[in-house]
């Protein structure tokens, strides 16, 4: 089963990532967490890798209704959004939202996860329409 939503951009990394965020509040999300992936392993273990950066972003109005629906689904938010360097291009990765009506089996999980995929796909088209 997949559980991922991408597209790959040809652009620097630093202007992708900026564009993801950008392109995130276009649809109405905020940026809760950020991990910088590669500088926290490089500063825990010495090991270097190239950029990956995780974002968790949350849609306010789409988090509320996915909670009352099953206070547990604060397991699976927020959205993670993974921003990372693959050779000359960066990936750009997004949790799909289906997966919480899978994981929990809730029809009442259905609408939220339908309009999250909704504005999550039109986020990462953005990204490939402007080239970055």
């Amino acid at each position: 089963m997949s559980y991922d939503r991408t597209v790959t951009v040809q652009a620097p990394f630093d202007q992708v990532q900026q564009d993801v965020r950008r392109a995130l509040a276009d649809q109405g999300f905020g940026i809760l967490t950020e991990i910088d992936v590669q500088a926290t392993l490089k500063a825990k273990l010495g090991h270097t890798m190239e950029p990956y950066l995780i974002l968790g972003a949350c849609n306010p109005p789409l988090a509320h209704q996915a909670l009352e629906a099953d206070r547990s689904i604060g397991l699976l938010l927020p959205c993670n959004v993974v921003v990372r360097s693959e050779g000359d291009h960066v990936v750009v990765q997004a949790v799909d939202p289906g997966t919480m009506v899978t994981l929990t089996g809730l029809d009442a999980m259905e609408p939220v996860a339908e309009e999250a995929t909704r504005l999550l796909d039109a986020a990462l088209a953005s990204l490939t329409a402007t080239g970055g």
